[in-house]
């Protein structure tokens, strides 16, 4: 539906209907200090056409994934989405993503979250996944405050590696909660045992692995020292491709697993929207935050589907709730779990040793490469360079020469450019791309 302005008429009977007499009035409670004095420093209206033509020209500026080599990551991967995805995805029978309340008309949504719930759990070796969060940062932080609830302790330690926007989502949860956070900084390969930080006063520790800057860890001593003081280790992932290669984390002594779907099924769009992943242990799933659809059988014996657990506030009283998320990315969960289908067990495991094939070929041609130096001994598919110019200024002198080169840490971290450079390959990568990418960072370092 268009946007149709209000005129004045309509405003003052609204104002009238309710009581006031002039708009400044329905903001009566809040402080003069946090109000706008002025207007917002933006163009006057323009016609519906005008507008169009403005944000289409904008839009074109702007460098599309698939017109070029791409090799960015940081949280958000470009993976080839069959058709089919979108195809079904569009189905009418999907068209409202809203909760399942009654379950005798909501068997077809109900099914395929408890499918993709069953796909979570398996990918990441857990017992139990929930259907979905808003995205892998909200779900991390929604981990560290269940973690609190079981252990009744309130320190968190953040290992080192941690995506800064998942440590920054977190830091804020956490903020409002009595949570101490303990966060070990952000740098490759520190000489800083996250082991080390672990006592009697840890409810966890969050370590991701593949890490930021693509470095995989190994989480079973984490997981058997935090698990001496009574602490929960909780795995972060970014790609859950990586899932397919490396040994999940539930296999690894994990008790709650968090991390990003996008990379399956949902595709960058700009930004978003994204898909949180949620999974832990079978004795920790009443804590689990969002909500959980189980299978049972109705009256005539037949398999169905119902919403088993749903600890939220508009099901359970307030200060009972295990998390104030009002709804599911569902269709993104839908997504997720049709392209899941589609793959199957033997095609992800294709598709993630193409991945890692990939990154090894662009590692070796670049860090081969004057002025470059690979950074981690161990990665999945993405791996951080170090560049002997500001990665900044490298970027940007990629994009002239049409490759999108990665991105640089700075960016994630508001620090210094110090000249690390975080770059991704894909199954997307084909051989010219690769190829193009090391003629042209060679002639940018010359």
């Amino acid at each position: 539906m268009r946007y149709l302005p209000l005129s004045d008429q309509n405003r003052s009977e609204m104002l009238a209907k309710i009581g006031v007499s002039h708009i400044d009035d329905l903001f009566q409670d809040v402080p003069e200090s946090a109000r706008l004095n002025g207007l917002i420093d933006l163009p006057n209206h323009q016609s519906e056409a005008a507008v169009e033509r403005y944000f289409a020209n904008l839009s074109a500026k702007s460098t599309a994934a698939g017109s070029g080599p791409f090799f960015c990551g940081a949280g958000a991967y470009r993976h080839h989405i069959p058709a089919s995805v979108d195809h079904l995805i569009q189905r009418s029978e999907f068209l409202t993503a809203y909760t399942p309340y009654q379950p005798e008309i909501s068997q077809g949504t109900l099914q395929t979250l408890f499918e993709f719930q069953t796909q979570v759990a398996l990918l990441t070796g857990m017992d139990v996944a929930n259907a979905s969060m808003y995205d892998g940062s909200t779900a991390c932080a929604e981990a560290v405050v269940m973690a609190k609830r079981v252990t009744r302790k309130k320190k968190a330690i953040l290992a080192p590696g941690l995506h800064p926007h998942y440590a920054a989502a977190t830091q804020t949860l956490a903020s409002t909660l009595d949570i101490d956070i303990n966060e070990r900084g952000c740098r490759p390969g520190r000489d800083d045992n996250v082991i080390d930080h672990i006592d009697d006063d840890t409810a966890c520790v969050v370590v991701q692995s593949p890490n930021v800057f693509g470095e995989i860890i190994d989480l079973a001593p984490i997981a058997e020292k935090a698990h001496a003081h009574k602490a929960l280790l909780i795995a972060v992932f970014t790609e859950p491709v990586a899932l397919a290669a490396i040994t999940p984390p539930g296999h690894q002594g994990a008790d709650i697993v968090v991390g990003e779907g996008q990379g399956l099924g949902v595709g960058l769009n700009f930004g978003g929207p994204h898909v949180g992943l949620f999974a832990c242990r079978q004795k920790l799933v009443r804590q689990m935050p969002g909500r959980v659809c189980g299978e049972t059988v109705d009256a005539n014996g037949d398999r169905g589907f119902v919403l088993t657990l749903s600890t939220r506030e508009q099901h359970i009283r307030r200060e009972k709730a295990t998390s104030n998320i009002c709804t599911n990315s569902g269709l993104c969960c839908l997504a997720f779990t049709i392209h899941m289908t589609l793959l199957g067990d033997a095609g992800i495991q294709h598709m993630a040793a193409l991945n890692h094939e990939n990154a090894c070929d662009l590692a070796d041609r670049l860090s081969a490469i004057d002025g470059v130096e690979l950074v981690n001994d161990t990665f999945f598919n993405e791996f951080t360079l170090k560049l002997n110019r500001p990665a900044v200024q490298v970027v940007d002198a990629l994009v002239d020469k049409g490759v999108i080169g990665g991105v640089p840490l700075s960016r994630l971290t508001g620090g210094d450019d110090d000249g690390l450079l975080l770059v991704c390959a894909t199954e997307t990568n084909l051989p010219e791309d690769i190829a193009a990418y090391e003629a042209a960072l060679k002639e940018v370092l010359s």
